[in-house]
């Protein structure tokens, strides 16, 4: 028996120090560029997290050098920067590259479009990665989602919008399809980066705006030029970011080295939801109570307005091109199947329990 435990242990000690070679491989560097502010609670520091999980993961074999949005490339040139293999990699959300081609708002975020759950699951089991790789492959692009906001708010304004009037000739900085929807009900709307809205809301620039939710908006101070809140917007209900790879440097890269990047994101794309989701209601009463923020929620009329506006921009996307239409018609196929489960089983559980217990 003691000579089986001893051949047993050796052997298992044999295949460990053959195992570990094939893994400590030479280390790689990976530069990451992204289109989000350094040290910004939540979307900022998400990546931050990320970079260093990777780190972890690796044991130290793929290190990683990251630069903020502004520190190497603008916050919409990132794609730009890891196609051309400056960089190996980006954070970004990609309806951000949307004029490159339109249907890349569908890995983001799109108007009455999927919550953060329904995302994960077309990305991980309706088709939505295949779809994503197609697209982004044709710019050289390899992604993987990291990150979703969740639901967003609806936005902060220098006044109540009551009706689709109220809309027209409005200033408002609004990204991605929710923008092209806002235009067709009148507004004139803008993209700017995140470091940019606070200092255009206070000028007058711009009259409103729309960022994430309350705990990012809180650290933006949007409620100094702006009081009225809304809250669950139309225009992005569950809002991913992906980690976007140079396709050849990825190639190159070991499947133990892809393995642990994905590792990393997919953990990430978790703890980035459940931060927010943890957060989010302390910081809308901290900003009601300490800020005078007054909290609105867009009405029936306006929801339809909205609705009517979406079914034009999508419509726009899909006369771009076949694979335009492919992807539509996947995403709008899930939604709706996906959808009317949520609705008939946490729907009914939320509202029921939210009922029973006095949630408002």
């Amino acid at each position: 028996m003691e000579r089986r435990t001893f051949i047993t242990g050796a052997a298992l000690a044999g295949a460990g120090a053959l195992a570990a070679p094939a893994v400590a491989q030479q280390r790689k560097t990976m530069t990451v560029v992204s289109s989000y502010p350094r040290d910004f609670p939540g979307i900022g520091t998400s990546v931050q997290r990320l970079m260093q999980r990777i780190v972890e993961i690796s044991d130290g074999q793929i290190q990683t050098e990251y630069f903020a949005a502004g520190e190497r490339v603008g916050a919409f040139d990132v794609l730009d920067e890891v196609a051309s293999g400056n960089s190996q990699a980006y954070v970004s959300s990609d309806y951000y590259f949307a004029g490159k081609h339109p249907a890349y708002n569908y890995f983001s975020t799109v108007p009455f479009g999927m919550t953060a759950p329904e995302m994960n699951a077309w990305i991980k089991f309706g088709g939505g990665q295949e779809l994503w790789d197609e697209i982004a492959g044709g710019f050289g692009v390899k992604c993987i989602l990291c990150s979703n906001t969740g639901t967003q708010a609806g936005g902060w304004f220098n006044k109540e919008i009551n009706s689709p009037e109220d809309l027209k000739g409005l200033k408002m900085r609004i990204p991605g399809l929710g923008g092209v929807v806002m235009a067709k009900l009148g507004a004139s709307t803008v993209a700017l980066p995140g470091a940019q809205i606070y200092e255009n809301l206070v000028s007058g620039s711009i009259e409103a705006t729309e960022w994430i939710g309350p705990y990012n908006d809180y650290f933006m101070k949007f409620y100094e030029a702006a009081k009225f809140y809304y809250t669950g917007g139309m225009h992005e209900p569950g809002t991913a970011a992906g980690l976007g790879m140079n396709a050849s440097w990825y190639g190159s890269l070991s499947n133990w080295e892809k393995h642990v990047i994905r590792a990393a994101c997919l953990e990430e794309n978790g703890n980035a939801y459940d931060e927010l989701s943890a957060l989010n209601g302390a910081y809308l009463k901290r900003m009601i109570e300490e800020n005078g923020v007054q909290v609105r929620a867009f009405n029936d009329d306006l929801w339809d307005a909205f609705g009517d506006a979406a079914a034009e921009a999508y419509a726009e996307v899909r006369a771009h091109s076949d694979l335009a239409v492919r992807i539509d018609d996947s995403y709008q196929s899930f939604l709706r199947t996906v959808g009317a489960s949520a609705s008939q089983f946490e729907g009914t559980f939320l509202r029921q329990r939210n009922r029973v217990l006095g949630i408002a």
